[in-house]
C-alpha cells in the first residue's frame, strides 16, 4: 500500500521504456487494486506482465471490498500473489483459504506466485522446514501436476522483509532446495525441476546477484526496492 496513482504510473512506464519487449528476464509488477487500470495501460506494448497482489476466491457475491479473479482478468491481470506474509499474518488467511483462492485463480487462467515463510521465532525454534513444508503442501492441496505449470513458489523469510535483514545466500538456498525436495514428493521430479522457486526477503540491487546465482533461487519477489525503478532495474539486470 504505497505510491500515488502518478507515481506508480511514472514507475511502471519508466520500466516499460527500459525493458521494451525483451524477454530475457521476466517482469511482472503487481500495483494496489486501485492503481491497475492505470498502470496497465503504462506497461501495454511491453513484455512486463500486470499482476494482483491479492485474489477473493468467490466468483461473485457479498464480499464487499474484494475482487474476483475475473474483475482481475478484466483489468489486465496475467498474475496474482497469494499467501503473502503480511496477509497470512494481519489478516489471518490460513492455508485452506489460499488454496480455495489457487484453485480459482487457475480456473481464470491467472498465474500464481504462492508465498510462503517463517517467522523470526520460528527459524529460531529450528522450524522453519516444517512451516514452510506444511504451508505449501496445505496451500497445493488437489493441485495436479499440469497446473503446478502456472504456479510460482515465493520464499519470503518473515524476518527479513522490511527490516533490512536478509538470509544468507546459503541460508535461502537450503530452504530453496528444501521446497524442491518438497515439490518432488509431491508432484515428481520433473515438475519440481521446471517449478520456479523466487526468494523475497529485503532483494535489493547490492544482494541479487549473490543470492539468484544460488542454483535453487529461479528469480526474486522484490518489496521495498521495487518502488524506485532504478533499484528495482538494478535487480532485474541480475535476473
Amino acid at each position: 500500500m504505497n505510491l500515488s496513482k502518478s507515481e506508480a504510473v511514472a514507475l511502471a512506464s519508466a520500466l516499460a521504456d527500459v525493458i521494451g519487449d525483451s524477454t530475457d528476464v521476466d517482469v511482472a509488477i503487481c500495483p494496489s487494486f486501485g492503481f491497475l487500470d492505470a498502470v496497465s495501460s503504462a506497461v501495454t506494448g511491453s513484455s512486463i506482465k500486470l499482476g494482483s497482489q491479492n485474489v477473493h476466491p468467490a466468483e461473485s457475491g457479498a464480499y464487499t471490498g474484494e475482487m474476483s479473479s475475473s474483475m482481475l482478468t478484466d483489468l489486465g491481470c496475467k498474475l496474482v500473489i497469494v499467501g503473502h506474509s503480511e496477509r497470512r499474518e494481519l489478516f489471518r488467511e490460513c492455508d485452506q483459504f489460499v488454496n480455495e483462492k489457487i484453485k480459482t485463480a487457475l480456473g481464470h487462467g491467472l498465474e500464481i506466485i504462492l508465498c510462503v515463510g517463517e517467522t523470526l521465532e520460528e527459524r529460531e525454534a529450528g522450524e522453519t522446514n516444517s512451516i514452510v513444508g506444511t504451508e505449501i503442501i496445505g496451500s497445493l492441496a488437489d493441485i495436479s501436476a499440469e497446473q503446478m505449470a502456472h504456479i510460482t513458489i515465493a520464499y519470503e523469510p518473515i524476518w527479513a522483509i522490511g527490516t533490512g535483514k536478509v538470509a544468507t545466500p546459503e541460508q535461502a538456498e537450503a530452504v530453496h532446495a528444501h521446497i524442491r525436495g518438497i515439490l518432488t514428493e509431491q508432484f515428481g521430479d520433473d515438475v519440481a525441476q521446471a517449478t520456479r522457486i523466487q526468494y523475497g526477503g529485503s532483494v535489493k540491487p547490492t544482494n541479487a546477484e549473490e543470492l539468484l546465482a544460488q542454483p535453487n533461487i529461479d528469480g526474486a519477489l522484490v518489496g521495498g526496492a521495487s518502488l524506485d525503478a532504478e533499484s528495482f532495474l538494478g535487480i532485474i539486470n541480475h535476473g
